[in-house]
């Protein structure tokens, strides 16, 4: 007697786990919505210092050209090209205003900056700027002979410095020297090549230092208590 046996594999509905279901048991699937996330175009504040105007002396004249502007006065002339990130604006009374051309990170960070740049170079050449620095040291002094400045900091021999032409430079008790000129820019950068030859060190002070400048002082090394 031939009798046909079903293996049980067969009759137990087996499907695959990728299909829902699994020995004869429906498994819900629960539909899943997609997440988004809303952008929000956020508009970055003006800047404090870049939207104040810029109130141009009478005896100072300006001519802008595009992007270029240039500034004379009784001190001297300056000029500087601006980048594509701001503008620079002038109306009938003088006033001149620089804004941002873009809405980007780099716009905000050019906007101050370029307020400063521009108004530096209006009091520049009108007022003009000076930088004065201190010797502290024995034996440190300062000279100037002819368009050089000759500086004795303790080396085995004088340090001497060409002048550049935009700038004066006047010493005072051989210890102070005064840096002035209508370019903010060229007295900051020759005042820093002067200290940079003997920066003030911390423990008693001694170097190069701004007038202005507070050296923070530490303790030597305290001898062996008995």
């Amino acid at each position: 007697m031939a009798s046909s046996i079903t293996p049980s594999f067969q009759t137990s509905n087996l499907r695959s786990a990728f299909l829902g279901e699994r020995n004869g048991i429906f498994v819900s699937s629960v539909p899943v919505t997609r997440v988004g996330f809303l952008r929000k175009i956020i508009e970055c504040k003006e800047s404090r210092i870049g939207k104040q105007p810029i109130v141009v002396p009478s005896n100072v004249r300006i001519t802008l050209e595009g992007q270029d502007l240039k500034v004379k006065g009784p001190l001297g002339e300056l000029s500087r090209t601006y980048p594509r990130e701001v503008k620079v604006q002038r109306d009938e009374s003088g006033v001149i205003t620089v804004k941002k051309a873009l809405e980007t990170r780099r716009a905000n960070q050019m906007h101050g900056l370029f307020r400063t740049l521009t108004d530096n170079m209006v009091v520049g050449v009108s007022k003009g700027f000076e930088k004065r620095l201190q010797l502290v040291g024995v034996g440190y002094r300062a000279m100037v002979e002819g368009k050089d400045l000759v500086l004795n900091l303790g080396f085995s021999h004088p340090v001497r410095m060409a002048i550049p032409d935009d700038l004066q430079v006047k010493v005072e008790e051989n210890t102070r020297i005064i840096v002035s000129g209508y370019d903010k820019c060229n007295i900051g950068q020759f005042a820093a090549s002067v200290r940079k030859w003997r920066p003030p060190e911390p423990y008693k002070g001694k170097g190069v230092k701004y007038a202005d400048e507070i050296v923070r002082r530490k303790e030597g090394k305290a001898g062996k208590k008995k």
